[in-house]
């Protein structure tokens, strides 16, 4: 009956929970139904003990090539091939349990950590009395305590504490990564009860909503009920929400009750998984694949076919020695060609790499590690060097074609430095000191007139006021320290004086201010405000603006960020309507936001401004070289901030995004103006920089990649306003016409600056560039909270371990500390990572074709019988451990260009980007690489066998040393080929290249040199070893491991030559003296990039 008093008019939704404190009843008489929640374990594991094996095994079969070894493996047991089912399907084992193991590990370390926290001791208020238990058992309802430097281990509703006021201190560094401490405060009514006789003596039941994982967002009240007065019901936000994950600081216990337990908890909703990124080499494997899946089927088809006309001979289909059995002659003749064709697909299967998986895998998984030993990535002042969170990407760092980053704490180092103010339009600025303007002591002051003293300490005591910085409780600091829920704390502040601090309306990004209401000692109320120009502006007297406006928007073109500082008095009646819409307010359970936002709005108008501060935020060392190594090495770089222009502007012309020669073209509110029309004239601009960029530019010559050089560098600034306008116009506009006009413009534009952002129109941003025409791929880098959106949206997102906070660096796939780290990232790291797994990719496909085309062949030659050409100990051997070692070696460890040439010439990057290695040309240059060696192994031994006596004493060879002969040829070329190709040599790469070669003869010798109990036949017995007896044997396989390799030799050599005259020649053009290196150039490495291109042109 209570309840339904206290929430008239506000139904219970579906959407909100009822916890009971401490599993009292409110009442004896009341049915208490209690609720069903989740109990407090974490689960951040994949996997259990009994679902591991059918979990796995099902996510690892939904690959194409592993299903598609299943369904070889299956054909091979089930029809009578020629090739044992070992042959495919030990290396199907081999891939599927490495994978397996690797996998399960981590799930190991996970299930590990979860049970570090879920048997964690925690101590629980039953009946009076403290009960240790496991963290895990906690339920929903029950009254914990924590003490000092302890994680809280759920989601709490700060009830007492140890401090009469009932507040404590908290950080939240594992969560957001933010370090400062933050005050919780406790419900009012129950700050008392702070032991455990008096907490457990609590009856009540709180109302709040259901677990979502926004963590500064939390709707809920508190119903009291004491021993015969009216229950009370409060209002809860986040400032009584302890979240799990955080620690408690500088209060000796706490007690909460817990609301959110386990997987229910803010934490764990923020932890579940990201969206699976795919690489664009992923999709090159999967088309290459299909490629060879036809070439698979087209020699089966052919087999299949040439084996019934060459037995339509009935002399071929049944000699007199081999005549069939009568189950043989009753088979149905389309069944017999389906086994055939069977057959043959098991013969040829190998054709298709299933071992090229795993290589990738560890490839990556591997490689992932350079990036975190990176001793330049190390930054000496957090200590902590680069971090990989997912190594799925790495060699998409090699073809990025736009970046997008943040301003604030990326490009600049968010440490401001005060440098001057101004108020009521005089300016104040210390010339010599760059401490406190306002002391006479620090030296001569220059003055600018000066306002009047009340007013000067009015603007000081609005700073001094208005803020909500925390500090220790042992630390004697003048400031301002209270809250809403606390009337009555009593401060000095810094110019005297004593105020009590009423309420706190607080800063949000939307609203862009934060403003307090306090009370003087005189009695007298006051609002203090602070914040952007563009939210304090319309809210203050319309004749003050224009004198401070001035210094401001001056101090933005110079590159600092301001703030607004302004003032009103309030009466007691208007003070009296403010408090009681805000306590409405927050007893709202639905759209609290809102209703909050709306009482902030109404509190904050009509206000006088006083004056405004101007702060610097320096650039980060080496942003504009950076952003000029990426600009040469073609990529766009555009900068998206929440910062107003001018300040954005002059940020992007230090860091060199702008140069002096760049024509600016706006898109901003200022240029569409706030009338009526402003569709309009966005309609005309729009089109009249279309027609400038697109329609009267002279198409370009020589088809340049990447070619958005312009003769004339353009770049776009875009606000907030006018890209919302854009994106979402009005019903009466054409809004695909629009953005397609628009997507022009900005692809044509060599930089591009978006001002006024909201986290989500980042997002925007990239996601409408990420979907243009050709998908280019996007890298985003941000190191705040509000770049997490578009960090997941980019293809690639770079956190930055800044100062606000770890978020960005966890959603990220890769985190730096410093955004001139991001240079070698891409230009070294990217492009290695790339060359190296497009290498390995077209390697395999080639060493199998090599593998199987004379399989193929060797068909013609035996009447299509499916008879193997190759023993089955080398069928399964070949890709697990004859030629496996050597190309994940290479494709770790190779640098075909010195790292430290990558980096400094960025005009390489180019060389691979758009895919380049991975396109249709090379991979057709590999195939037919394949096929030639293919067809140079058998026929060469063919050749050798006209005369199949290879010995003086006449004794002939057969065709498993025919094979064999061609399977050494083979096994050779192969691992010399990325001999040759490889640039780097490290002990390593001989070891395993050497090693590989040795191991193969050893292996054979050994195969063939015991007789094995467990095989039906001895076909290997002594075969590689009396093979070797023959002196053509060793001619022929050195000859033929020479002609295969000689293609690729004479490659080289015309290369090198080619390489030789061309440094030749571009030393001679730097001796001859040229009237154009005389003039000092606005972007040396630049235009450097275009004048060699247009010279290899």
């Amino acid at each position: 009956k209570h309840r339904q008093q206290m929430c008239a008019g506000e139904e219970k939704r579906v959407g909100t929970r009822t916890v009971v404190v401490g599993h009292r009843p409110v009442s004896e008489t009341d049915a208490y139904v209690a609720q069903k929640f989740c109990d407090n374990r974490i689960v951040s594991s994949k996997y259990t003990l009994w679902n591991f094996l059918p979990k796995n095994l099902f996510e690892q079969f939904r690959r194409i090539a592993n299903f598609y070894f299943l369904i070889i493996f299956l054909v091979q047991v089930i029809v009578d091939t020629p090739t044992s089912p070992v042959t495919s399907g030990l290396p199907l084992f081999f891939v599927i349990t490495v994978t397996a193991i690797k996998q399960g590990y981590e799930d190991w370390l996970r299930h590990r950590a979860d049970n570090e926290v879920n048997k964690s001791n925690v101590f629980i208020v039953e009946n009076a009395k403290q009960v240790q238990k496991e963290s895990e058992k906690i339920k929903v309802g029950d009254i914990v305590e924590v003490k000092a430097d302890e994680t809280f281990p759920c989601d709490l509703i700060f009830l007492a504490s140890s401090s009469i006021d009932g507040t404590c201190y908290v950080t939240t560094a594992s969560l957001d990564g933010e370090s400062n401490f933050k005050t919780h405060y406790a419900v009012r009514d129950t700050t008392v009860l702070c032991t455990d006789e008096a907490i457990d003596a609590l009856t009540a039941t709180i109302e709040c909503e259901q677990p979502q994982p926004d963590l500064y967002k939390f709707v809920g009240r508190i119903i009291i009920y004491g021993s015969n007065q009216e229950p009370v019901a409060r209002s809860l936000g986040p400032e009584n929400l302890l979240l799990k994950g955080a620690t408690l600081k500088n209060t000796k216990k706490i007690y909460g009750v817990a609301v959110y337990t386990g997987m229910e908890t803010k934490m764990a909703l923020n932890y579940q998984g990201k969206s699976q990124k795919r690489s664009a080499v992923e999709k090159s494997i999967n088309a290459f694949l299909i490629v060879y899946l036809c070439i698979l089927l087209s020699k089966a088809t052919v087999c299949t076919t040439l084996k019934y006309v060459w037995q339509s001979n009935p002399f071929n289909d049944e000699p007199w020695y081999n005549e069939k059995t009568k189950k043989e002659r009753d088979t149905f003749k389309v069944l017999r060609m389906f086994t055939d064709f069977l057959s043959f697909m098991v013969l040829f299967n190998f054709i298709i790499p299933v071992s090229m998986y795993v290589t990738v895998e560890m490839q990556k998984f591997l490689g992932s590690f350079f990036i975190s030993w990176d001793k330049e990535m190390y930054d000496e002042e957090i200590k902590e060097g680069a971090l990989v969170n997912t190594s799925d990407l790495n060699e998409e760092l090699g073809q990025v074609e736009y970046v997008f980053t943040d301003k604030t704490g990326t490009l600049t180092e968010n440490s401001m430095e005060f440098i001057e103010c101004c108020i009521d339009g005089h300016k104040y600025k210390d010339c010599i000191s760059e401490v406190d303007g306002f002391s006479q002591t620090d030296g001569p002051l220059k003055y600018y007139g000066k306002a009047e003293k009340s007013r000067e300490e009015l603007f000081l005591r609005a700073l001094c006021l208005c803020h909500t910085v925390q500090i220790k409780e042992a630390d004697q600091v003048d400031g301002l320290i209270g809250h809403p829920e606390h009337v009555g704390f009593l401060i000095s502040s810094l110019v005297g004086g004593r105020y009590q601090l009423l309420h706190v309306l607080n800063f949000d990004p939307v609203r862009r201010r934060m403003s307090v209401i306090v009370r003087t000692t005189t009695g007298t109320l006051l609002l203090f405000c602070k914040g952007a120009d563009s939210s304090i502006f319309p809210r203050v007297q319309q004749e003050e603006i224009q004198q401070t406006k001035v210094h401001v928007d001056r101090n933005a073109m110079d590159g600092y960020r301001t703030l607004c500082v302004a003032f009103k008095e309030l009466t007691q009646k208007e003070y009296d309507k403010i408090d009681r819409q805000l306590n409405e307010a927050k007893m709202a359970l639905q759209d609290r936001e809102e209703k909050m936002a709306k009482v902030f709005e109404d509190a904050e108008a009509d206000m006088h401004l006083i004056g405004a501060t101007a702060v610097e935020d320096r650039l980060q060392e080496q942003s504009a070289e950076t952003i000029e190594a990426l600009h040469a090495a073609g990529m766009k770089v555009w900068v998206l901030t929440g910062d107003k222009m001018e300040t954005a502007k002059s940020t992007c012309y230090a860091c060199r995004l702008f140069q002096t020669s760049t024509e600016l073209l706006e898109l901003t509110a200022k240029m569409v103006g706030e009338s009526e029309r402003k569709e309009d004239r966005l309609h005309e601009l729009l089109m009249e920089y279309h027609k400038k960029l697109i329609q009267d530019v002279p198409k370009n010559r020589g088809g340049l990649k990447r070619s958005w050089t312009l003769s004339q560098e353009y770049g776009l600034i875009i606000d907030g306003s006018t890209l919302s306008l854009i994106l979402n116009p009005s019903q009466d506009s054409s809004p695909s016409n629009y953005k397609n006009i628009f997507l022009q413009i900005c692809l044509k534009c060599t930089a591009v600056l978006c001002c006024r952002m909201a986290p989500l129109q980042k997002a925007q941003i990239v996601r409408m560039v990420k979907n243009t025409k050709g998908s280019p791929i996007t890298l985003s880098i941000g190191d705040g909270a509000n770049d997490v959106s578009m960090i997941l949206e980019a293809h690639v997102g770079i956190g930055i371990k800044g100062k606000e906070g770890r978020q960005a660096s966890r959603n990220s796939d890769y985190a730096v500390p410093k955004f001139k780290h991001l240079r070698k990232l891409l230009l070294a790291h990217g492009h290695l990572y790339y060359v190296r797994i497009a290498h390995l990719v077209q390697y395999f496909f080639y060493k199998n074709l090599c593998f199987i085309l004379p399989q193929f062949l060797y068909q013609f030659f035996c009447g299509f019988s499916q008879q193997p050409l190759y023993d089955a100990a080398y069928l399964t051997m070949y890709n697990i451990c004859f030629t496996s070692l050597p190309i994940l070696a290479y494709s770790l460890l190779e640098q075909h260009i010195n790292i430290d040439t990558l980096t400094s010439d960025p005009q390489l990057y180019m060389k691979v980007s758009d895919n380049a290695m991975l396109q249709w040309r090379p991979f057709l240059y590999w195939t037919f690489l394949g096929a030639f060696e293919g067809l140079v192994f058998f026929f060469g031994v063919y050749f050798l066998f006209q005369n199949s006596s290879l010995e003086d004493n006449g004794k002939v060879f057969g065709n498993w040393t025919f094979g064999t002969i061609v399977f050494t040829v083979l096994v050779f070329t192969v691992t010399l080929k990325l001999a040759l190709d490889t640039r780097f040599w490290t002990w390593m790469n001989h070891f395993v290249i050497w090693g590989s070669l040795a191991f193969y003869v050893f292996f054979s010798f050994f195969w063939g040199g015991v007789i094995w109990p467990f095989l039906k036949q001895q076909r290997m017995y002594f075969v590689f070893a009396h093979m070797l007896t023959s002196v053509s044997t060793w001619l022929a396989i050195v000859l033929l491991i020479f002609i295969s390799l000689f293609p690729e030799i004479l490659l080289i050599v015309l290369k090198n030559i080619r390489e030789k005259n061309h440094q030749v020649r571009n030393k001679m053009i730097r001796k001859a003296p040229d009237s154009l290196s005389a003039r000092p150039s606005v972007r040396p490495l630049l235009l450097r990039t275009f004048s060699d291109e247009s010279n290899v042109l």
